[in-house]
């Protein structure tokens, strides 16, 4: 499991906390769950990859909170306990639907690059500098977009004030949580590069070893961070003391002066950080198969590439194929979307997004004529023109996907109202830029790093190439998918670019498959994302299916683990199934405000 039993001590800290802000009901030992991948019930749900955080929004959810409410609260949670996914450091999306209204609306709360960034940010001479140094650099850092995301959240739906639900999330950093063998396990994959700054060196090395699974983790440095932002409000990140940190540690990053790590600045300034604002928007919608789907629009490709995936499938039966057959249309949806994703998608700010037209059900079926049941197409695959959509036509030279960060987190909560949130949240890379604020305790992102370095391809149009104020297109998919104009399933995952195929693999093994939500979750998964090769899980690569579709072309690699999914599930008689992993990142946490047994 994620975390062990000794992580109860942890929990306890958390009941303390909840006590002293006058929340109802506060957990303790005997009343918080275990962590498990299913939970059933009334009141509301919150699942997670954590359970500090999943007891967190639940603890919340008790107390009279909305479902917004609690997913702040349990984000503020993953903020100390998942710091190399998530944190304030980061940025995200925020999908919200309205139960009062029937209405579903979102939240763009994407990290923004400095007003003096150019296509050329990633470039020196004319030359890409190397991945790895655009990683941990100053100039891989957006501006952080996650406390504006609760700022406008909780001002625009939420019941309960932001130092309410920060403090849960601050005792947690304070007091300290377990520590388990993933935690251990990330930041031994980060040491070289946190071994050369010396304040996350401090925070992550504690003694200048690895944490050792079963000792206590504190972080007062975010106690005291969660602590000022709690008075002062989010516009603390943005102008005033944490502001002029952030910008300082991104301008001249405090590294080890013996260390031999190339370390580039960024450019990143004060007046960066005070034009920063979250984006109010419409989600993205599909009908599919009678259903309602809501995602994220751009500057997220999660909602454009998820939608036409599904309006690919839409014309295929696919409950009625064998497992081979459904794979093999599941991982060609995947493919033709993706190029089209990399052609069409990125800041609308800043380019011409054909979002209504990636959309339509006319250039999806446009684009799935192309699917043979009896072989597979070629990768890089061209793009279509979803605003001239003509059967089984090209709009362009192919080009190859480029690379994405792998981590982030996922939170999907509801209330007993029927609100429901589905949140992806994020630093980019395990461990973002692996630079941590001196003093402040948390880790920057090197969201910008999602940009194109170049175009991907010479000659091929890139709309995701680095501009002043631009947001790096993203594929976090955070998803609600509604039936008579209520919810039934909310989803989402991290992942970088496996979010999408992560998601529309859940998506297409419950709703088509028939599988339950948390086997569903559970099921190995494969990701094509217009490669040469399809990603496979363990679970895949060593099934006689990975020879059935071998036969019909397909090239596969081994990936140990893709994505980390968590999801909620309105039951026929009212009750909450909150669901998550059962091993991936160690398990995840699915809770219930009151349980009422499993099925």
């Amino acid at each position: 499991m994620r975390r062990p039993a000794a992580r109860q001590l942890a929990l306890v800290a958390l009941a303390g906390a909840l006590v002293s802000t006058g929340a109802a009901a506060p957990p303790t030992p005997a009343t918080v769950p275990p962590k498990v991948p299913e939970a059933v019930g009334w009141g509301g749900a919150v699942a997670s990859v954590d359970a500090d955080a999943s007891a967190a929004g639940i603890s919340v959810l008790r107390s009279g909170g909305n479902a917004v409410d609690a997913a702040v609260a349990t984000a503020a949670a993953l903020g100390v306990t998942e710091p190399y996914s998530a944190g304030i450091g980061g940025g995200g999306y925020f999908v919200y639907y309205d139960a009062k209204s029937r209405t579903v609306h979102t939240v763009d709360g994407r990290e923004t690059a400095p007003a003096s960034a150019t296509p050329e940010l990633f470039q020196e001479n004319g030359v890409p500098i190397p991945f790895a140094e655009g990683q941990t650099s100053g100039r891989g850092v957006g501006v952080p977009g996650t406390p504006a995301t609760w700022r406008t959240a909780l001002d625009a739906w939420g019941s309960r004030p932001l130092d309410r639900l920060l403090k849960p999330a601050e005792k947690l950093a304070r007091d300290g949580f377990t520590v388990d063998a993933t935690f251990r396990a990330q930041t031994q994959a980060n040491e070289a590069r946190f071994r050369d700054f010396p304040a996350t060196r401090e925070l992550f090395l504690p003694g200048g070893a690895l944490p050792v699974v079963g000792s206590t983790f504190k972080n007062p440095d975010l106690a005291d961070t969660y602590a000022e932002i709690a008075r002062k409000g989010t516009g603390a990140m943005y102008r005033g003391p944490i502001a002029d940190d952030i910008v300082r540690t991104v301008r001249t990053p405090p590294k080890d002066p013996a260390a031999t790590r190339v370390v580039r600045s960024g450019d990143l300034t004060a007046r960066d950080l005070k034009a920063y604002r979250t984006k109010r928007q419409d989600p993205t919608h599909i009908r599919y198969r009678g259903l309602d789907v809501y995602s994220m629009a751009p500057s997220s490709s999660g909602g454009t590439t998820v939608g036409e995936a599904l309006n690919i499938l839409e014309g295929t039966d696919l409950s009625g194929l064998g497992e081979a057959e459904y794979l093999h249309r599941f991982i060609e949806a995947a493919r033709i979307s993706f190029a089209d994703r990399g052609r069409w998608v990125g800041d609308p700010a800043f380019e011409d997004v054909p979002t209504r037209g990636l959309l339509s059900q006319r250039f999806a079926d446009s684009r799935a004529c192309l699917i043979r049941p009896d072989r597979t197409l070629t990768s890089p695959l061209a793009p279509g023109d979803p605003r001239n959509p003509a059967p089984c036509a090209t709009g362009g030279q192919a080009a190859p996907t480029t690379y994405e960060g792998e981590n982030t987190t996922h939170l999907t909560v509801a209330d007993r109202w029927g609100n429901v949130v589905s949140y992806t949240l994020t630093i980019e890379s395990t461990g973002g830029s692996g630079i941590t604020v001196p003093g402040r305790g948390f880790l920057l992102n090197n969201e910008l790093t999602d940009f194109s370095f170049a175009p991907a391809f010479p000659g091929v149009p890139d709309p995701n190439l680095p501009g002043p104020g631009k947001r790096p297109r993203s594929s976090m998919s955070p998803t609600i998918v509604l039936q008579d104009g209520r919810p039934l399933v909310a989803v989402g995952s991290p992942g970088g670019a496996t979010i999408i195929t992560t998601v529309l693999q859940t998506l297409t093994g419950h709703l088509d498959r028939g599988l339950p939500l948390v086997e569903a979750i559970a099921a190995p998964r494969a990701s094509q994302r217009n490669q040469t090769s399809t990603e496979l899980e363990p679970g895949l690569w060593d099934s006689p299916l990975r020879a059935e579709l071998e036969s019909l072309g397909h090239a596969f690699r081994l990936n140990p683990e893709i994505g980390a999914a968590t999801g909620v599930q309105r039951l026929p008689d009212g009750r909450w199934l909150a669901a998550a992993e059962k091993t991936r990142r160690g398990g995840g946490s699915a809770m219930v405000v009151h349980p009422s047994g499993t099925r």
